[in-house]
């Protein structure tokens, strides 16, 4: 079994990559059988986006902070807890964001954002599949996330999370004025969302796929790609289903 050990640049991180490569060997993530992440949430993240579609599973240990995503850290039997990990397959977001001058486009694994660049507030126009849901929603912003990352900025922004396997992208709306009682929908993941940025001189908006950041969008489509595809590892009795559901119940 290869395994590459990837760490984030903390003290914490680097001392373990340290221990388990000593210990396990390294071998280059291009020919690994497995990737193992160590840190947080951020190093995850940032392992996630360097590996997408390369069919490389991908199994973090925490010596992070929060670490949601992370399985528990120890030396031990790293090869028979790879072997034993149940998989998660993941689906990013694509975004395409149209400025004054070009498109960009990047993937999301967690949300794709628009926020307001100054005090003005944001105007929107939602539409999904082509058809019209608001006409004018004013607020600081809104996000589509995937259900991996339902219980990131899509939670803190009082959306739901949700299950893995519900196939339901959040539309969380961030702050909105107008309309005051809206709180975002549900769409299913074969959804194409467009926003279209109102008065854009005026109000300018920003678009954010996970920590990519375009200016200045006029508007921005969003739909989840089955064609590219991530392979997550977790321990049998903390799968990330689980921990999806588990945190529905945190008081």
């Amino acid at each position: 079994m290869n395994i590459a050990f990837l760490a984030a640049q903390t003290e914490a991180a680097q001392e373990a990559r340290e221990r388990l490569v000593a210990r396990y060997g390294d071998a280059p993530p291009e020919t690994a059988d497995y990737i193992v992440a160590l840190g947080g949430d951020g190093m995850m993240l940032e392992t996630q986006h360097r590996f997408l579609g390369r069919n490389r599973p991908i199994y973090g240990m925490n010596r992070g902070s929060v670490g949601f995503m992370m399985n528990a850290y120890t030396e031990e039997d790293v090869p028979e807890r790879l072997a034993a990990a149940q998989a998660a397959l993941l689906h990013p977001l694509r975004m395409r964001a149209h400025g004054p001058d070009r498109t960009h486009a990047s993937l999301a694994i967690n949300e794709v954002s628009l926020l307001r660049e100054t005090r003005q507030a944001a105007k929107l126009r939602i539409l999904v599949d082509g058809k019209e849901r608001l006409p004018e929603l004013i607020c600081d912003g809104i996000l589509v996330s995937t259900p991996a990352g339902s219980t990131a900025y899509n939670l803190s922004a009082h959306g739901p999370i949700v299950p893995l396997d519900a196939n339901l992208l959040p539309m969380t709306p961030i702050s909105a004025f107008r309309p005051r009682r809206w709180r975002g929908a549900l769409l299913p993941s074969t959804a194409r969302v467009v926003f279209e940025v109102l008065e854009a001189d005026k109000r300018p908006v920003s678009a954010t796929a996970d920590y990519t950041e375009v200016r200045d969008v006029r508007r921005v489509e969003v739909r989840e790609d089955r064609g590219v595809s991530m392979t997550m590892l977790f321990d049998p009795a903390h799968s990330l289903s689980e921990r999806i559901i588990a945190e529905q119940f945190t008081v």
